[in-house]
């Protein structure tokens, strides 16, 4: 058994025997303007290795003080996306000792990565930096970041069109793999035609046990409308139910 720990928008606490993964954790106030978020890390074991993942630099999805976490974790790695910026003298400028960079490794997108016996993976964004694809375990996760086919309410039918295409492109390197845990975008700021595109495909492509809608924005109705969408009736039971914060998951292997 393993667990899958919700904390809020697009951060995810997968926790392993062994190890933990922490994806696109941030800092909820720079964000209470749009919506205040309750979401919190558990306690975590000091025993068990914390791999942290940041798929882009937007402040949703990063957050520098996760660096200083290493202060008091000596087993720590972090796997962060290239766009994210940390320079000999912006490090120093923000009080980090410049040994932290032995604890980092920059992804680019298209590229595969080995950190410790992981195998990690990069799918280029249609927005700013990467997806993650990692074995591990004998497991297989995906992680979208802001990968997906964006298509906002009102920019126009060609705008849809353009995304969808990259979006299909983007996928096509895990088309035929099978995937034990998925985290796909569900942006309900899409409006009602397009908040699904994504996730539909997705779902109908790609062979993934347990989907975690993300990037809700709090807006939790959004998985359930999706959920009783016509064509996908047999297929739904593969997304996990969200309907808020701090939710724990516990997944049988």
């Amino acid at each position: 058994m393993y667990k899958v720990y919700y904390i809020m928008h697009s951060c995810f606490l997968v926790e392993l025997e062994d190890r933990y993964l922490l994806f696109d954790y941030f800092n909820k106030e720079v964000v209470k303007d749009t919506v205040v978020f309750k979401g919190g890390l558990p306690t975590l074991n000091p025993e068990k290795y914390l791999y942290v993942f940041s798929s882009h630099s937007h402040k949703d999805h990063w957050w520098i003080e996760t660096l200083r976490w290493a202060n008091d974790r000596g087993n720590i790695h972090y796997i962060l996306s290239k766009d994210i910026k940390l320079g000999r003298n912006f490090l120093i400028r923000n009080g980090f000792d410049l040994s932290i960079r032995d604890k980092i490794t920059f992804v680019a997108p298209l590229k595969k990565y080995h950190v410790d016996d992981m195998t990690i993976e990069t799918l280029r964004s249609t927005d700013s930096g990467v997806a993650f694809v990692i074995n591990v375990n004998d497991m297989n996760i995906y992680h979208a970041g802001d990968l997906n086919w964006w298509n906002a309410e009102g920019r126009g039918e060609l705008y849809g069109e353009v995304y969808g295409r990259e979006y299909k492109r983007a996928l096509r390197p895990i088309t035929n793999r099978h995937f034990d845990l998925g985290f796909v975008v569900l942006d309900s700021r899409m409006g009602e035609d397009g908040y699904f595109l994504g996730m539909e495909h997705f779902i109908k492509n790609i062979d993934c046990d347990h989907i975690f809608p993300m990037h809700m924005w709090g807006e939790y109705k959004w998985v359930e409308r999706f959920k009783s969408r016509p064509g996908i009736a047999n297929l739904k039971d593969r997304v996990v139910d969200i309907d808020q914060e701090n939710m724990l998951f516990e997944i049988e292997d």
